[in-house]
């Protein structure tokens, strides 16, 4: 059994999430808008609409990776134990099937043997089921702490910028929501600094939490 690669899926699955990540300001009472700093030497304007690439940031984001790799192991850990138990029901079914084909034992033997083999597939298909599913929380579970982490900037990132809407983008020879955008509203680079240096400060702080050890 092998593994779907799990970063292209998970950089799917954030198409339908992130597109809706926004943050509103409040109307600047008619005072006239001011610039503000982003990337390099652009400046976006207070009250403009602005747009970062979701695709740049999963893949720059330290605390994306470091997830990432958390949950790799994780999973790659299942899926050995799901391989060596199938290996192993395998390895009995065709131990029980030279037998019968040599004769080697009595009918009711052979019956009792036979059920019991069937009771260990059924056992052995109920047990990858429910490591399927655990593999699948423990991916969602990451995506809605990058998710999280990633909103939770963007708020605090625009109360200084003051932007009227802030996009999320994918893609990149044909992005969306935002196809084509002057590049001084494209606010990938800060959003991406922004995050790394929060996550830095974080580590350095204790702040983030350890990984739980994924159950037997």
């Amino acid at each position: 059994m092998k593994q779907t690669p799990l970063i292209l899926s998970i950089i799917a699955l954030v198409a339908s999430v992130v597109f809706g990540i926004l943050s509103l300001t409040s109307n600047n009472g008619g005072k006239k808008a001011s610039p503000v700093a982003v990337s390099g030497d652009s400046v976006a304007v207070a009250g403009s609409i602005v747009f970062f690439n979701i695709d740049e940031v999963m893949e720059g984001y330290d605390m994306a990776n470091d997830l990432r790799s958390v949950v790799e192991n994780k999973i790659q850990g299942i899926q050995n134990e799901i391989d060596r138990r199938g290996n192993k029901l395998q390895k009995d079914i065709n131990t029980f099937q030279d037998k019968i084909n040599k004769g080697l034992l009595l009918p009711s033997v052979a019956e009792s043997q036979q059920k019991k083999l069937q009771q260990q597939q059924a056992d052995y298909q109920n047990f990858v089921l429910k490591k399927q599913n655990e593999m699948a929380e423990e991916q969602q579970v990451m995506m809605n702490q990058i998710l999280d982490a990633i909103k939770t900037y963007v708020d605090e990132y625009n109360i200084d910028r003051q932007y009227s809407m802030i996009l999320a983008t994918q893609g990149a020879i044909l992005p969306a929501p935002v196809v084509v955008g002057e590049d001084v509203l494209d606010i990938t680079s800060d959003i991406l600094a922004g995050l790394n240096d929060e996550y830095v400060k974080s580590k350095a702080n204790g702040e983030v939490a350890e990984e739980a050890p994924a159950e037997e």
